[in-house]
């Protein structure tokens, strides 16, 4: 065993030192690449020197000589770990305590606070570098909400307060839709165009939400009211609410599963093999029938019954995912009007479903752009922020339970908000009045 690793150790040291004296010798003088550059960086640059219409842009926006900063460009931002790991903090704790804004917070910080996005900008529109940079931002992005969902979803399951086969049935039409939608109108339909009019659909659902909080629009929330007071009754007094969590009385979760993991295998194999594309098509239409026969679920919580036809909420995915795409956002603060209105929810069930179905999505796209496309990140500072998402993820679902519902709603109302005034002004004004602009 000892002899196995020492050789192992060797090999390892030398590969270690057969990859410095490689990058070494790729480095010649100034250089637009640099020796800890990802070879796919080396090729976008490369790339674009060959270009006349990128050339002159990439050889005065990058910097030889420089201190390294973001995927190893010379004079490129250099994010502060320490900042990026507060930051991930906060954008782990949001999300696992509403279950959405997780993606857009993230992307708050990438894009303005370390100012990667101007950075990839000024490479120009087009350019296979600021390709690559605004796509490492996309995935990073992905990479955050992605733990964040696991962490939230498991969690919330332990703590009784995750309803899987509802989060399972929105993933179910959410993944499928993620891709199929846009396959089928690529070029012809664009909601990119009507981005101002999505930010007025966000503060419908805002106010929305607003009238819930009312008397009359509670009055036909009444078991999700029960049970929220219930809830944080038992929150208050602090007993034992394990044996009051959700329990699911009914539900086939054979075809459940089978659904998920089949549109799942679709969205695999349009993003990763070229040809027989009419096989992801038969999987994920096979996966949506599916749910049509998994047929009733019903659920209690605190006392109160709840129960759902599997076929709505996966439905209801389809149409939030492919608005999501259209627009190039997350789609998890759709998810919660949607559980909490359509599903009615109370908000203590609504942040471990909506986890938990973000988190299918978020593992199907990075694997599609990070094997499929070969996109790169900086492991350094990606790490560094994915210690801050573990920390406030852990957080998140320990203090909400001590938050009143109608706060819960409140912090989901005031983001909402927020995203209403960014897409209403950037699709009427043509900017965006809040960050990132």
């Amino acid at each position: 065993m000892m002899i196995n690793q020492s050789k192992f150790y060797l090999a390892t040291a030398l590969m270690i030192l057969l990859s410095f004296v490689t990058m070494a010798l790729a480095q010649t003088g100034a250089e637009l690449t640099t020796p800890d550059m990802p070879e796919k960086m080396k090729t976008a640059i490369e790339k674009s020197l060959e270009d006349e219409a990128f050339a002159a842009k990439t050889q005065a926006t990058i910097k030889p000589g420089e201190p390294t900063g973001f995927l190893g460009i010379p004079g490129a931002p250099n994010p502060s770990l320490l900042l990026g790991f507060l930051w991930a903090i906060w954008v782990g704790w949001i999300f696992s305590t509403v279950g959405a804004f997780g993606g857009i917070m993230a992307g708050v910080g990438h894009i303005t606070i370390f100012g990667l996005a101007d950075y990839a900008k000024s490479f120009g529109k087009g350019n296979p570098v600021n390709n690559l940079i605004t796509d490492s931002i996309r995935v990073s992005n992905q990479w955050l909400v992605g733990l964040s969902g696991v962490i939230t979803s498991f969690n919330y399951y332990r703590m009784g307060r995750l309803v899987a086969p509802l989060g399972i049935c929105l993933a179910i039409g959410g993944v499928g839709g993620s891709w199929l939608v846009p396959e089928l109108t690529a070029g012809k339909v664009s909601l990119k165009d009507y981005i101002g009019y999505f930010g007025l659909i966000v503060f419908v659902l805002g106010f929305f939400l607003v009238y819930e909080m009312t008397p009359k629009g509670a009055a036909g929330k009444k078991q999700a009211k029960a049970a929220a007071q219930a809830f944080e009754k038992a929150a208050r007094e602090k007993t034992d609410t394990s044996d009051q969590g959700v329990k699911i009385v009914e539900g086939s979760w054979t075809f459940m599963w089978i659904a998920l993991v089949t549109v799942v295998a679709s969205a695999l194999w349009i993003n990763l093999i070229p040809v027989a594309r009419w096989v992801a098509y038969i999987l994920v239409i096979v996966g949506w029938a599916l749910t049509f026969m998994i047929g009733t679920i019903r659920f209690t919580f605190f006392g109160q019954e709840f129960s759902f036809k599997a076929y709505v909420p996966m439905l209801g995915g389809i149409t939030i995912a492919a608005l999501a795409s259209f627009l190039g956002v997350g789609g998890g603060f759709l998810y919660v009007p949607f559980l909490t209105s359509v599903a009615g929810l109370p908000m203590f069930l609504v942040a471990g479903t909506s986890a938990l179905c973000v988190l299918v999505g978020m593992i199907v796209s990075i694997f599609s752009y990070m094997v499929g496309k070969g996109v790169v990140i900086s492991w350094a500072f990606i790490g560094a922020e994915l210690v801050g998402i573990f920390i406030g993820s852990m957080i998140g679902p320990r203090t909400s339970k001590y938050i009143p519902e109608k706060v819960l709603k409140i912090i989901f109302i005031v983001l909402a908000f927020y995203v209403g005034i960014r897409y209403t002004s950037k699709g009427f004004l043509g900017y965006s009045l809040l960050p990132p602009f």
